[in-house]
């Protein structure tokens, strides 16, 4: 498409004021419906501002959270559509759980990437010079007019463009040559949609180290097409001769971790968590629930703090999950200290006299991090953890040991499920 003309805004406004129930989500899944198909392959790649966003769905931050579901995402989509025209919107869907695959497949890059995390924020405080560069960058002061827009953009509504995020991480890693760790935890602080799966690998293939080398390079060129003029960064900003970062082996392919399942019988406490918001849908893990609590992981992101937007959007993510499970289950939700969540846990479970907590699986991310904290804790008092995965997951995953392409094959049967 890069010898196209510019195609111009819609007339019409649409900016996305993403509030976080899942009522929302289902009304924007419905709302965005009719363009899921050829307009959205046409539209799809071209960022004309928040202001104008019929072009894309908007429903990340929701998937993300699992306020809706990809199943029911595809369900809906293929029901006024051919497969085969809304194949470029399902495409995307299917990264998220790809990207997700993956990292469970090779747990080590997102520890590494956590590690590195640490380092460079601890070599910045020492560095008068890296700092200034970092808060230039952060604070959308470097004097690139499109980059500066995004930061404001991204810091004010937790969101950007997906062609914005790679043109962005691109000019961060190869124009401002700053670290990209720096750059992915800055967007996973402050994106709605934060995800450590897709933020993190998204990161490393723009650097070139998710398929060795293969990185991507913003342009002038296409900035300025795919933003139809909205920017036009002069091009002494914008290095497109990078080379790609030094290739950093991802260890080896580990295997999926058995799931532990609901044991019947046992007192049992249902837990939920900012990464699967919908019990109604799960496959198991609520029948004879005595007690149900809710943990947010938005503040352990980083060791930075959390932007106001995305917390904003996550803690009422989970506070609109327990109204329902609530709802469901016929019990009180309670909300546990986020800060601590062992001695929330622990605390949580002695209090109900609970045998068993019952929770969604949580992929690699600070979910699971804190999880395996708390029940190398708990189960010496002899509280089970019964993790419930979805079929999605189940079939998808395995099929998430190379590149999205040999990936796209397991997309019919997830279309079946």
């Amino acid at each position: 498409m890069s010898d196209q003309n510019p195609v111009p805004p819609p007339s019409e406004t649409l900016s996305f004021d993403f509030v976080p129930t899942r009522a929302a989500g289902l009304q924007r899944l419905s709302e965005f419906l009719p363009r899921a198909g050829k307009a959205y392959a046409f539209e799809r790649n071209y960022d004309w501002g928040p202001e104008h966003r019929s072009n894309i769905s908007g429903l990340s931050p929701y998937i993300r959270h699992r306020l809706i579901t990809e199943d029911e995402v595809f369900a809906a989509v293929l029901g006024p559509h051919l497969e085969s025209e809304a194949r470029s919107f399902l495409h995307e869907v299917a990264w998220r759980t790809y990207w997700k695959g993956w990292l469970e497949h090779y747990p080590q890059v997102w520890r590494n990437y956590r590690l590195a995390v640490t380092r460079r924020v601890r070599a910045m405080e020492k560095s008068p010079t890296l700092l200034e560069a970092y808060d230039e960058a952060v604070d959308g002061r470097t004097g690139i007019d499109c980059f500066d827009a995004w930061t404001h953009e991204l810091r004010q509504t937790g969101y950007l463009h997906n062609h914005a995020r790679m043109w962005f991480a691109s000019i961060w890693i190869f124009s401002l040559r700053l670290p990209w760790e720096l750059g992915a935890d800055f967007f996973l602080r402050h994106l709605v949609d934060g995800d450590a799966a897709s933020n993190t690998l998204s990161w490393r293939w723009v650097a070139g180290l998710h398929t060795q080398n293969k990185h991507y390079l913003a342009t002038v060129e296409n900035i300025v097409q795919f933003t139809s003029g909205r920017f036009n960064p002069r091009r002494k900003f914008i290095d497109d001769n990078a080379r790609p970062l030094n290739w950093e082996d991802f260890g080896p392919q580990e295997l999926l971790p058995e799931v532990p399942e609901v044991v019947a019988g046992l007192r049992t406490g249902l837990l939920l968590t900012d990464e699967d918001l919908s019990p109604q849908s799960w496959p198991s893990g609520t029948e004879g629930v005595v007690a149900l609590a809710g943990l947010c992981s938005v503040d352990l992101r980083s060791p930075i703090a959390a932007g106001e937007v995305a917390r904003a959007f996550s803690l009422g993510a989970v506070e609109d999950g327990l109204t329902r499970a609530g709802a469901m289950l016929n019990l009180t939700p309670q909300r546990l200290d986020d800060e601590d969540w062992v001695r929330s846990l622990v605390d949580w479970a002695k209090a109900e006299g609970l045998e068993q907590i019952a929770t969604a699986y949580a992929p690699q991310g600070p979910v699971s991090e804190r999880l395996a904290a708390a029940f190398r804790k708990l189960e010496p008092m002899g509280v089970h953890l019964a993790v419930v995965q979805r079929p999605w997951d189940e079939t998808a995953w395995p099929h998430a040991t190379k590149g999205f392409f040999q990936f796209r094959d397991v997309i019919p049967k997830l279309v079946r499920l």
